[in-house]
């Protein structure tokens, strides 16, 4: 009897696994779609990370400075975790490593941060890394949602 049931759950558990199954051209679509934003947000924050701080004159333009770069940041890592769930829909092995290959970037997040806060000195202005960090976890769901593709 035991038996039975154990199958019986098997078989229930290998129907939902294959009923939440993307197909490939769906699931590349998707990944694709991310990764573009992937690549745009990378590119703005190497041109960020390139060039002198920015000054401003008030403490309002420099909290509406780092609010944006910040929003940006929480974007990217939104999309780097929505690319990563729809590759894993998937048994594309080549789809998994193009999702997960810009999750590799991490550095690039630290450098912003590290570079917010050395611009935060030379504009007179306070700066939190770890709340920086704290909005990017608490953020980065529900942007996932509003970035996430709808279901076909």
């Amino acid at each position: 009897m035991i038996g039975r049931v154990a199958l019986s759950a098997a078989l229930v558990l290998g129907a939902a696994t294959l009923a939440l199954a993307t197909p490939p051209t769906v699931a590349r679509a998707r990944v694709e779609h991310h990764l573009q934003h992937i690549a745009r947000l990378t590119g703005h924050f190497e041109t960020l990370l390139a060039r002198d701080c920015p000054r401003f004159t008030t403490r309002a333009a420099w909290d509406a400075y780092v609010e944006a770069e910040t929003d940006q940041l929480v974007l990217l890592v939104a999309h780097l975790e929505q690319a990563w769930i729809e590759a894993k829909r998937t048994g594309d092995d080549d789809m998994r490593r193009a999702a997960k290959a810009p999750r590799r970037q991490n550095e690039q997040a630290r450098a912003l941060v590290d570079k917010l806060g050395a611009c935060a000195e030379r504009n007179g202005a306070t700066f939190s890394a770890l709340e920086v960090w704290r909005r990017v976890e608490r953020d980065v769901p529900r942007r996932q949602s509003e970035i996430a593709l709808p279901q076909e």
